[in-house]
């Protein structure tokens, strides 16, 4: 066995949940080698949409995940999805190959480790075969404790040498939960207990602690919401708002506007989540709960910082009020769903409202779905629409506000949950973008279902700059569904409401090919999301 085979194995005994990749010569050996240990390997047909995968699958499955990729090239067209991954603090493993450290005018030479730290994720360098097994425990340890994406490089000539003949895998176990001050307990329990209407918004960092919170509201009489990439944490509970943000209906965004206090659990609270402070009412206290220390009033001034893990901190403040005999009361709202909002439907003219559109989908559907979202003008209709039975049922890759992520996304969320069937928003300019792995959807037999919301343009571009000259945003109009049939998907062009039965046929049938939904849709005006975004 060499090091390129012991890595692999290694990282499988770690606990790799899933590999994707594009194998080349440089990382083939590590490859084979994780597959070996057992971990599945999905080759992807691009290295950015088996970055988005990789992505996906750690997020939705709670397993660290692999991204295998040859030295260079491999490494710059994944780079895109690995930023993603980190500035969303994606636990996963990037593992690629590397030029020899002797291999000075190879054409594949660059500085892989400042690539690595330029994007945000941590470099990690296998540095021989006395130290191999050590530097890929290193590397996964920063994974899972920090909650960081990890660069792994595996240099060529050290990948050919020959492993030790025995080594010893140790268990790593997630990051220690964080217990907070006590003093800050007693801090957050006196304003709950002097607030009248509180608010929790619940983000990435409370995505395992929705009971607590839960048993915490109910106690200090808090409605509950959450960031859009927390969306689901709350589902069918009567006292959820919803999407905290741009997403927020208006009858969510008058209650957290009328709020006299507001918590941000695990939560950035950032001009998204509050637009640009808008949501938060001028007399509103804010609180922030985060592991991190530094995270606490980066983006917005705040009354009170917790560090803390939102599970330790809610049954801790939960505790106190019990103890000082703090009892509140609550009043369930009325719907909040933007699904129950009247609008002006403009289908006509052959193209669909996109919140027709959205809305239908949403009854059509069946209501176990892991819904992937990717970036543009259109994506506030899918994930308002789109209703997600938990908070593993949304994944939402929009930390560096890419277009053309979501189709990766998808697939990984897919393997991730295959309990569910996997549903994609997406637009044509994203759809156009990663259309490649259409054929990796097909080759994997995925039931995926995507929707793609098509205005044969950059929409935020057009509704962006107005009346300025648009021909450099603007594309003739694509038969996306023949596109989908040419890769082997079943394929449906939706002008009307009536068009969507072939939805319904496709679900009631085997489901063994993804079904891709060309959607003409109406000019919405530029949606009323990214409208707010672009006042600030």
């Amino acid at each position: 066995m060499n090091v390129a085979e012991l890595v692999g194995r290694t990282l499988a005994e770690l606990g790799v949940g899933a590999a994707f990749g594009v194998v080349g010569s440089g990382n083939f050996e590590a490859t084979n080698g994780l597959r070996a240990g057992g971990v599945p390997f999905v080759a992807a047909r691009h290295e950015g949409g088996a970055a988005s995968m990789a992505d996906a699958y750690a997020r939705m499955s709670g397993r660290v995940s692999a991204l295998s990729l040859h030295q260079g090239v491999g490494l710059t067209n994944a780079l895109t999805g690995i930023t993603e991954a980190a500035k969303s603090r994606t636990p996963m493993i990037v593992l690629t190959a590397d030029t020899a450290a002797s291999s000075v005018l190879s054409n594949f030479r660059i500085d892989q480790d400042a690539l690595g730290t330029a994007v945000g994720a941590v470099p990690e360098r296998v540095h021989g075969a006395g130290t191999a097994v050590a530097d890929t425990v290193r590397a996964y340890r920063t994974a899972v404790q920090q909650r960081r994406t990890v660069l792994l490089n595996l240099p060529l000539d050290v990948q050919a040498q020959e492993a030790p003949e025995s080594t010893r895998v140790p268990k790593i176990t997630g990051p220690a939960p964080i217990r907070p001050n006590v003093d800050a307990v007693a801090k957050l329990a006196d304003l709950l207990g002097e607030a009248r209407r509180p608010v929790f918004v619940a983000g990435r960092g409370a995505r395992a602690g929705s009971a607590p919170l839960k048993e915490l509201a109910e106690a200090s009489g808090a409605l509950l919401s959450t960031s859009a990439v927390a969306h689901g944490l709350f589902h069918d509970d009567p006292f959820s708002l919803g999407i905290s943000g741009g997403f927020s209906s208006p009858r969510t965004a008058d209650l957290i506007r009328n709020a006299d206090l507001v918590i941000g659990w695990g939560c950035a609270l950032n001009m998204w989540t509050t637009r640009h402070g808008t949501l938060l009412g001028p007399a509103a206290r804010l609180v922030q709960v985060d592991v991190e220390q530094a995270a606490l009033g980066a983006h917005r001034p705040i009354d009170l910082g917790v560090v803390g893990d939102v599970t330790s901190t809610a049954v801790d403040v939960h505790a106190e009020l019990k103890r000082r005999g703090h009892r509140a009361s609550r009043e369930a709202p009325e719907s909040t769903r933007w699904n129950d909002v009247p609008y002006n439907d403009l289908s006509g003219d052959g193209r669909i409202d996109p919140r027709t559109l959205s809305r239908r989908l949403d009854e059509i559907l069946p209501a176990e779905r892991v819904v992937s979202i990717d970036s543009g003008n259109f994506m506030g209709y899918p994930s308002a629409y789109l209703s997600v039975p938990d908070e593993n049922g949304f994944c939402f890759t929009q930390a560096f506000q890419c277009v053309g992520l979501g189709l990766g996304t998808a697939i990984g969320a897919a393997l991730a949950r295959p309990d569910r069937l996997p549903v994609l928003g997406v637009g044509d300019g994203g759809f156009h973008m990663a259309i490649s792995e259409l054929e990796t959807a097909v080759r994997l037999r995925i039931p995926l279902v995507v929707i793609v919301y098509n205005d044969a343009a950059y929409g935020a571009e057009i509704h962006h700059f107005g009346d300025a000259d648009m021909t450099t945003v603007r594309f003739p109009d694509t038969d996306i569904a023949a596109i989908g049939r040419g890769f082997g998907c079943d394929g449906v062009t939706v002008r009307s409401v009536e068009d969507l039965g072939a939805v319904t046929e496709w679900l009631g049938g085997s489901r063994d090919a993804p079904l891709v939904i060309d959607a003409k849709i109406a000019d919405d005006g530029g949606s009323w999301w990214l409208a707010e975004a672009f006042r600030h």
